[in-house]
């Protein structure tokens, strides 16, 4: 999360359009984006939210430089599948237009020890049109 906050606001200082998806049930990706702050998971807007009064604004969230932030959130450890909460949130945010907000990259934040197929969403989907795989040990990594 570290790693993908600080290339989201680099591409953003550049003056790209941001967007960064926490794809992680703690909902943590965007805080260094977000001073701290949890922003509501789209998840559990889901869960609240009447299907009639779904609006984008209400689970982007805009963060430092720029960068636009959503948490796709999950499942408690434990109960139920988290990488179906990330399916969940990709269609969700395609239905709200997502892909008509004009974002130079979008950054999807994705667990890297798990075995869930969900996961693989932004692959095998096509949300994405190239995946690197960044890892590293430490919480400050950059």
């Amino acid at each position: 999360s570290t790693i993908a906050a600080n290339v989201s606001a680099a591409l953003a200082s550049q003056g790209k359009r941001v967007l960064q998806v926490g794809c992680n049930p703690k909902h943590d990706s965007t805080r260094l984006l977000l001073h701290g702050r949890t922003p509501p998971t789209v998840l559990d807007y889901i869960r609240v939210t009447p299907v009639d009064k779904y609006q984008i604004d209400d689970i982007i969230i805009p963060g430092e430089f720029g960068v636009d932030c959503a948490e796709a959130g999950g499942p408690e450890p434990g109960i139920g599948c988290a990488g179906r909460g990330i399916l969940t949130t990709f269609e969700m945010l395609d239905k709200l237009g997502i892909r008509n907000r004009g974002y130079d990259a979008i950054i999807y934040d994705v667990l890297g020890d798990v075995v869930c197929g969900g996961f693989a969403v932004p692959i095998r989907n096509e949300y994405a049109d190239k995946v690197y795989v960044v890892t590293s040990g430490e919480f400050m990594s950059i």
